[in-house]
C-alpha cells in the first residue's frame, strides 16, 4: 500500500469502543422489551448501521414497531455515553499521532458530527483532524453501505478516492469503502470483532484486514 494520498477513517469501532458498548446497552433494552438479544447478537445485526436502516434492522429483529419507550430510553443512553465518554480502541491514539503532519486525514462516519467531535474531545484528539469530520446523516444524501460518505471525504481533502486508504471495521462500511474505488483496511481490532469477524470482511472482497493498529502501520508501510 505504498503511495497512499490520504487516510480516511471511520469512526464506531475503528477510534472509539462504541460498538461493543452501545451494542451492550442495546442488547439489555431489547432485552428489557421481552426480545432477548445477547451482544454478539447485536453487533452481528447492527453494527455499521445508523438511521433508518438501523432502526428498520431492529424491527425486523423483533417482529414489530419498536415499543413507543425505545426511543426515549435510546436517548437518555446516548447522552449519558456523551458526558461520560468512551475508551479508545487499543493504539488508536498513538496510531493517529504518529501519522506524517503532512499526510491528509479524514473521518468518514455513520454518525453525528456532534457525536464524533465530542468523543474526540474526550479521547484527545480535538486537533487531529481539523475540519475533517463527516457524517453520513449530514453531509451525502445516502449514508453507509453506499461509498458516498467515503468519496465526499476523499474530494474534501483533495485526494483521489483511488489513492486514499479507508479503515473500516464493519461489514456495512466495508462494503461501502470498496465500492468507492479506494484502498480498504479492514480492522479487527475492536471488542465487538468476535471470531470470524475478519473473516466476514475477507468473504466481503477485503484483501488487507488488520488485527491491530500495528498491522495497519505496516500495510500502509508507515514503520
Amino acid at each position: 500500500m505504498s503511495g497512499v494520498g490520504a487516510i480516511i477513517f471511520d469512526f464506531d469501532g475503528v477510534l472509539v469502543e462504541s460498538e461493543f458498548h452501545g451494542n451492550r446497552l442495546l442488547a439489555e433494552l431489547l432485552t428489557d422489551f421481552g426480545h432477548p438479544t445477547s451482544v454478539e447478537d447485536a453487533v452481528n445485526q447492527f453494527v455499521g448501521l445508523s438511521g433508518p436502516e438501523f432502526f428498520a434492522a431492529i424491527e425486523r429483529r423483533i417482529g414489530g414497531p419498536l415499543p413507543p419507550e425505545f426511543q426515549e430510553r435510546r436517548r437518555a443512553q446516548t447522552a449519558s455515553v456523551l458526558k461520560e465518554g468512551l475508551r479508545a480502541v487499543v493504539g488508536a491514539i498513538d496510531f493517529v499521532r504518529s501519522l506524517p503532519p503532512d499526510l491528509p486525514r479524514a473521518i468518514a462516519s455513520g454518525s453525528t458530527s456532534r457525536w464524533i467531535r465530542t468523543h474526540l474531545d474526550h479521547l484527545g484528539l480535538a486537533d487531529a483532524f481539523g475540519d475533517h469530520l463527516y457524517s453520513g446523516r449530514e453531509h451525502v444524501e445516502r449514508g453507509k453501505p453506499a461509498p458516498d460518505i467515503y468519496i465526499y471525504a476523499a474530494d474534501q481533502l483533495g485526494v483521489d478516492i483511488a489513492r486514499s486508504a479507508i479503515i473500516e471495521d464493519s461489514e456495512v462500511g466495508a462494503t461501502g469503502a470498496l465500492a468507492s474505488g479506494a484502498m480498504v483496511i479492514g480492522l479487527a481490532a475492536g471488542s465487538h470483532c468476535f471470531d470470524g469477524h475478519a473473516d466476514r470482511l475477507r468473504a466481503l472482497g477485503v484483501e488487507h484486514v488488520a488485527d491491530s493498529f500495528d498491522d495497519v502501520r505496516r500495510l500502509l508501510q508507515l514503520d
